[in-house]
């Protein structure tokens, strides 16, 4: 494991939101527990127990990991207690929340664009997320990548990772684009409820790389009506060297936006307002691989002292090229 001292930050925040105070952890890896994977999302199940979904696993399933965590939200160790899945084909899962009203786990994938609905021992129910037709628009590279439920106020939450083909040009390195999502809200009953347009930053390259993602890769329901995203840009050069990620952590208030009408066109409407939580960025140095694309991210358990623990996964792509390693992260959010 490598550990590292961690920092606190404090953010200001919009109106619209309440005072917050976020303490940072750095990252850490496991990897004589954690075996190499492509870790691209992650749900806490409670305890210490969560559910991590993988973008290439030969079967559609899911792990269940423990992790410990000390009393100020850092990981302290973490198991790996087995994979479980069905035989399916592995869908290019990329994201997974916890459903407690029935026990159940549901996954996003991009191969196919759909969000089902798993049980514990990984077998398929058969039901799926209804999703409006605007998201069959949707690509298998820059399809539904995030996914997360709000168990207080009964609604599932997911979107694109780049803008749907038809709402606008996608940003990419450098076309200076600021990409346009539908962030969709789901019932309990698995119908579409409310959605809402979501605006990313612009990309931070400065030239084009060699290989570039960019868009929302992750998010979080906090449980009191707000939502955080993370939103990723992940630049590979063709020296490798000066290669980074860097990632932003805002957080938004759907009910204090103006909802999308049905089938409307995402022009017309004002995007949320957000406020930034948390910003970060790794890269890779001539004696420096903390490189990490954080894909998954979850909230976590209160910690004694009233924080909220967000846990982030990165995507290793099976720790590629002995440089990439599977590297988690915390933060601790106060709202004060």
């Amino acid at each position: 494991m490598k550990e590292w001292l961690f920092a606190v930050v404090f953010m200001a925040v919009s109106s619209q939101a309440q005072a917050q105070r976020v303490v940072e952890h750095e990252q850490v890896s496991f990897p004589e527990e954690i075996p190499a994977g492509g870790y691209s999302g992650v749900a806490w199940l409670g305890d210490d127990r969560y559910a991590v979904v993988s973008d290439n696993t030969s079967k559609d399933g899911f792990f269940i990991f423990s992790l410990s965590l000390d009393s100020l939200g850092v990981i302290r160790s973490a198991r790996n207690l087995g994979f479980y899945g069905n035989s399916a084909p592995g869908g290019d899962s990329e994201g997974v929340a916890w459903w407690p009203v029935k026990g159940t786990l549901f996954v996003s994938g991009e191969k196919a664009n759909q969000v089902h609905e798993l049980r514990m021992d990984g077998s398929a129910t058969g039901r799926r997320l209804r999703l409006p037709a605007e998201f069959a628009r949707a690509t298998s590279s820059y399809g539904l990548e995030a996914l997360t439920y709000d168990a207080v106020a009964h609604r599932f939450w997911t979107t694109s990772e780049s803008t749907l083909t038809g709402d606008g040009k996608k940003a990419d390195a450098i076309n200076g684009v600021r990409n346009k999502l539908r962030l969709q809200s789901f019932d309990d009953q698995l119908m579409p409820r409310q959605q809402y347009v979501y605006e990313m930053d612009e990309a931070m390259a400065e030239s084009q790389p060699e290989r570039h993602s960019l868009g929302v890769s992750a998010l979080a329901a906090v449980g009191d009506g707000s939502l955080l995203v993370l939103e990723r840009e992940f630049a590979v050069l063709s020296s490798k060297i000066g290669s980074f990620a860097s990632c932003k952590i805002y957080r938004v208030w759907p009910s204090k936006g103006k909802a999308l009408p049905a089938g409307a066109a995402i022009g017309g409407v004002k995007p949320l307002e957000k406020s930034l939580v948390a910003e970060w960025m790794t890269s890779i140095g001539l004696l420096d691989f903390s490189i990490a694309n954080y894909e998954g991210m979850c909230i976590g358990p209160r910690l004694a002292d009233g924080g909220r623990v967000v846990v982030l996964l990165a995507d290793s792509q099976n720790q590629y090229g002995g440089i990439l390693a599977d590297w988690w992260k915390t933060f601790v959010i106060y709202d004060e």
